[in-house]
């Protein structure tokens, strides 16, 4: 497994503490430091704010070399909701050209839909394909939240990526099934919010009354890893790096001493035995808990 470095950090205030967006040269060095110190994989999205600028920032001073990079991105969120599929062609190639003129490159490694609903729309599904063909996309695929649209992903021969919600408090995914039935199809698959938006990172009393819930939760994971002697982002990531199945860990940063710590602590190792039983005190977790989506702020 490898790390995919996210960027929804860059181009919008983001995370369960609201934490500020870095400026376009802070967020450059990260992309710089990272692309230098092994992570070849940028994930953005047209709806990630001013984030594609700030990657096609990086991406025009050409500091490596774009064929030694993946660089993924999402169409824009519900963008079809009103649109006749007769016109599904025009709205989405329109929206991928410009993330390729915002990104400074003439092709994504993988283009996603960022609506996963749209999983179970044939027309849509064909469209996306056509990107493929015009050669503006070596893959597609859908960024996904519930295990029936991961299902749906692997069942379709036209759809070839998928990212999907992963960690030790949202073990929803593996309890379904998925990870078990990907086994036998070449679907790649990239897990993000292995720290749930930095929720599994915080200690009880700074969980925001919304998630009141989860305080308990919070509490138990600190305890167990004070018991272990474990970082809680070493078992969060470690905890990802145990699934064969997934590629890649989309993770995010705010500062560039945080993407140095991350780095370093994912080339750590947990002993199996360790990961599971922690994982069995999680497995039940509330879906309003696990999903920022349902978060009533």
């Amino acid at each position: 497994m490898e790390l995919c470095l996210g960027t929804v950090q860059f181009g919008m205030d983001y995370g369960i503490r609201g934490q500020k967006q870095p400026s376009v040269e802070q967020a450059v060095d990260m992309l710089d430091y990272a692309t230098q110190n092994g992570i070849n994989n940028i994930d953005t999205a047209n709806a990630y704010g001013t984030a594609e600028d700030v990657v096609g920032e990086f991406l025009s001073k050409k500091t490596i070399a774009r064929d030694k990079l993946f660089v993924i991105s999402k169409f824009r969120p519900n963008l079809l909701d009103d649109v006749d599929s007769d016109d599904y062609y025009r709205v989405m190639r329109g929206n991928l050209e410009n993330t390729l003129s915002r990104l400074h490159t003439d092709y994504l490694d993988s283009y996603m839909l960022h609506s996963a609903r749209y999983i179970h729309n044939d027309a849509i599904i064909d469209t996306l394909n056509r990107m493929k063909s015009d050669g503006l996309a070596k893959k597609v695929g859908v960024s996904v939240y519930e295990p029936e649209e991961a299902m749906k992903c692997i069942e379709r021969p036209n759809v070839e990526f998928m990212q999907l919600p992963y960690s030790i408090f949202d073990q929803r995914m593996e309890k379904a099934g998925v990870f078990e039935a990907a086994k036998k199809d070449s679907i790649q698959i990239h897990s993000r919010s292995a720290f749930i938006q930095g929720l599994i990172l915080m200690n009880e009393d700074e969980v925001p009354p919304f998630l009141i819930k989860a305080r308990p939760i919070v509490g138990k994971i600190s305890l167990l890893c004070q018991r272990h002697g474990l970082s809680r982002i070493s078992l969060a990531m470690n905890y990802v790096k145990q699934q064969s199945r997934i590629s890649h860990l989309v993770f995010g940063v705010d500062n560039i001493q945080q993407l140095k710590e991350n780095i370093n602590i994912f080339r750590e190792s947990i002993p199996a035995d360790i990961i599971e039983d922690i994982a069995r005190e999680f497995t039940d977790i509330e879906a309003d808990i696990v999903m920022p989506s349902l978060w009533k702020k």
